[in-house]
């Protein structure tokens, strides 16, 4: 701006810019050289006006009031100098009026200013003339008061004393002065008045004081209503709503809403089940009325481990198993309290009975238990005492008790109450059951029933009662001769039902005076396993069966025995080489001459070699064979009877002398063998007859002896074969069982000593044979192939029995 004197005035702080821009840039003196050229004059002007004019509404005359020709106006571009906002006011350059350019609020253009002047810029140009105009715009009442909030809540403790102050918040009025917010009241009530503190520029405060203390319980909020009113004419009002929140204090204690809680449980109720729930009230809001549910501290551990409270809803549900048998009713004290900062407690009692039930099955003790009972002891002998009892009353405890199933035990009541005694009924037998799983069965009458078991073993112990008994009577057993002295050759096994002592068995032979004596004296038995040894080896040739008794004896006391008799059979063995019975010279040597004519014809006779074997079967049959002729086209022999015959007749050429070895070989396994030398001399036929006159005398007398000898074998074969049957169908006669065994003698020599020999053994029959063989016989594969099986016409097949 300028001054009066046409200078340019600036504020202080744009001088100070300007300086520092002078030091900085020369060009800013240039400016300031030029604006001295210009003529400039200044003067104030002031207008007042009421707000909310409409607009182009007059505000004054510029040009009339700066003394400006309208013309030097137009000229010179008079202007009000505006910044970047549409301007408030505006000029008619026509008439020089200052006219309002738009609708003016007070409030909005000054804001809290008391007084709302409004400073204009009016220019002119060439030279540049700047006037100031002041605009005051003056206030209306056009504003009520207003509050910040249309309704206020407000939170007083009903414990607040009278006397205590809530301060308000202000009512908002944009009007100034006077039309601004002058005053308060608040609506009638009776607890509350107003007062009004003046704070100078910052209007006036209203404050809410307590006249009467409150009540929660009896009115738990307030409503009043605060009124602002402004010193316009008429006076404008604005309000707000208040609301009181009285906020509680812990001042009331939990009530029960019964004198007594009662219940009945029935015991064994399962976990979770709801027993009974109390309920207490709180007349306090909050933490303060919210009841909380416990037991007492009393209640003891016992009862908090059946039992539990539910803390918000005061239910008492079962925790664990609650057993009538136990307690039959309980006492717990319940506790209610508030959550106040300072609690208020309530104690009540809650008495739960409970209910019985036939929940305890009967209890089977035992008292006492024998390890073992006898086998002969006497019925009604006690082996147990048992114990039974029923936890539960009445009805529930009355018990039934029995043993179970078919036993020779029974129960008997005691002369104490509720004990019975386990006792026998009948004979006991250890050998058929050594032990007894006795189930003692407990019922009570409840309804529904329980039943208890009980299982007990009993343990029969053993007397002597039983003998040895073989596995086999009688026992048959078949030797081969010539077995080792000393080893064990066949064994007895008998067995004792009893146990321990009474059934450890001992075994001896009987001996008894006579002929088997001497054979059993040959033999020896271990009296623990019954193993038999023979001392010394059997002759099939001089002994073919003997008998003999075992005795077995237990070690009980007294101490029982039983015997069995064993047969034994000696079976061959290939031992003995065949015997030449002719022809034997002089001297004892196989070796004979035999004279013939020249003029024989073919198939003469001319002699029989003869030999014996004293084994029999296969081991006895000998066959016969040319070891050495001299000329195989004239003699031939039969290999089964030792004849020698011719092959065709003599002739000139045929040498006079003739050797003939014969080999005899039996048919055992490892055959044995003889050999005889026959010499035949071939005479002319009248030497044959003169030497033949010579000869019949020594002849006969060698025929004679051979007789002799083979009369004697023949003999001494069938008084053993006929011993042999006897003692057969003699046992055959005492033995129960279907067992026979003979002997029958083949009579079947034809110049070699044969034997065949059959018997039978239960259902078996077998044969040893010599070297004739029945029809219809089957060789059996075994020892020396010397036994036959003969088929049973009474079975559809035929068994063979493996020979030792």
């Amino acid at each position: 701006m300028m001054d009066a004197f046409g200078f340019v005035l600036l504020p202080l702080n744009m001088k100070q810019r300007g300086w520092e821009t002078w030091r900085q840039r020369p060009l800013l003196l240039t400016v300031l050289v030029l604006l001295l050229f210009f003529k400039a004059a200044s003067a104030q002007l002031r207008y007042s006006i009421s707000e909310e004019l409409e607009e182009g509404s007059f505000v004054g005359n510029i040009a009339k009031d700066l003394g400006i020709d309208l013309n030097v106006m137009k000229q010179r571009g008079f202007r009000i100098m505006s910044g970047s906002t549409e301007p408030l006011f505006k000029v008619n350059e026509n008439d020089g009026v200052l006219y309002a350019n738009h609708k003016i609020d007070r409030e909005e253009v000054c804001k809290e200013s008391s007084v709302c002047l409004i400073n204009l810029k009016t220019v002119l140009e060439n030279p540049l003339e700047v006037h100031y105009v002041t605009v005051e715009v003056t206030d209306l009442n056009d504003h009520a008061p207003i509050f910040p909030e249309k309704t206020k809540r407000l939170e007083i403790s009903e414990s607040a004393l009278p006397g205590a102050r809530y301060q308000l918040q202000n009512a908002h009025d944009p009007d100034g002065g006077t039309n601004s917010v002058q005053q308060y009241k608040i609506s009638q009530n009776d607890h509350f008045r107003l007062e009004i503190k003046d704070r100078g520029r910052e209007g006036k405060t209203p404050i809410l004081q307590l006249q009467r203390q409150l009540d929660r319980e009896a009115k738990s909020s307030h409503k009043l209503v605060l009124t602002a009113i402004d010193g316009g004419n008429p006076p404008k009002t604005g309000t707000v709503e208040i609301y009181i929140d009285v906020l509680d204090v812990n001042d009331n204690m939990p009530v029960f809403t019964k004198d007594t809680y009662s219940v009945v449980l029935q015991e064994n109720s399962p976990v979770g089940t709801t027993v009974i729930q109390v309920n207490a009230t709180d007349l306090d809001d909050g933490p303060n009325g919210e009841v909380v549910y416990s037991f007492g501290s009393d209640v003891k551990e016992k009862i908090r481990e059946l039992f539990d409270i539910d803390s918000v809803t005061g239910e008492i549900t079962v925790k664990g198993r609650v057993d009538f048998e136990e307690q039959d009713s309980y006492d717990i004290d319940v506790q209610a309290s508030d959550k106040g900062t300072i609690p208020f407690r309530t104690d009540k009692s809650v008495i739960i009975k409970i209910g019985d039930t036939n929940d305890n099955p009967p209890e089977i003790e035992v008292a006492s238990l024998s390890s073992a009972v006898s086998e002969d002891s006497r019925s009604g002998t006690t082996v147990a005492l048992i114990s039974i009892t029923d936890l539960d009353s009445g009805i529930n405890g009355k018990i039934i008790s029995y043993v179970a199933e078919d036993s020779p035990f029974t129960l008997t009541p005691s002369i104490q109450d509720n004990m019975f005694a386990v006792v026998t009924k009948s004979q006991l037998d250890r050998e058929q059951q050594s032990r007894y799983d006795i189930t003692i069965i407990a019922k009570d009458a409840g309804e529904p029933a329980l039943t208890s078991e009980k299982t007990i073993s009993v343990f029969v112990s053993d007397t002597n009662d039983n003998s040895p008994k073989f596995s086999e009577s009688p026992y048959t057993f078949y030797i081969i001769e010539n077995n080792p002295p000393g080893a064990s050759v066949f064994s007895v096994r008998a067995s004792d039902r009893d146990e321990g002592d009474n059934a450890l068995i001992s075994y001896h032979i009987l001996r008894n005076t006579g002929h088997e004596n001497k054979v059993t004296s040959f033999l020896n038995i271990n009296p623990e396993n019954g193993d038999i040894l023979a001392l010394k080896s059997f002759d099939f040739e001089t002994l073919k069966k003997f008998q003999f008794q075992v005795v077995a004896t237990d070690s009980g006391t007294p101490s029982l025995s039983n015997n069995v008799t064993v047969n034994v059979f000696i079976l061959d063995q290939n031992d003995n080489a065949p015997v030449i019975l002719y022809p034997v010279s002089s001297n004892g040597s196989a070796e004979g001459v035999e004279e013939i004519p020249r003029n024989v014809n073919a198939g003469h006779l001319v002699t029989k070699v003869r030999a014996y074997d004293a084994d029999i079967g296969y081991n006895g049959w000998l066959l016969f064979s040319l070891q050495e002729v001299t000329d195989h086209s004239l003699f031939g022999l039969d290999r089964y009877t030792g004849q020698i015959r011719t092959l065709r007749s003599f002739t000139e050429t045929d040498e006079a002398e003739h050797k003939l070895v014969i080999l005899v070989k039996d048919n055992g396994n490892v055959s044995l063998s003889a050999t005889a030398t026959v010499i035949v001399k071939v005479v002319e036929p009248k030497e044959a007859f003169a030497a033949s006159d010579v000869k019949s005398s020594a002849k006969d007398e060698e025929g004679n002896d051979v007789t002799f000898y083979l009369m004697i074998t023949l003999g001494s074969v069938s008084v053993l074969f006929l011993i042999s049957i006897i003692v057969l169908i003699a046992m055959q006669c005492s033995k129960t069982t279907d067992y026979t065994s003979k002997y029958l003698q083949e009579t079947n020599y034809d110049g070699t000593l044969c034997h065949s020999i059959q018997y039978r053994s239960g259902d078996k029959r077998y044969m040893l044979v010599g070297p004739r063989m029945s029809i219809g016989s089957t060789i059996v594969p075994g020892s020396h192939a010397n036994t036959l099986v003969l088929p049973d016409r009474r079975r559809g097949s035929g068994e063979v029995r493996s020979i030792v």
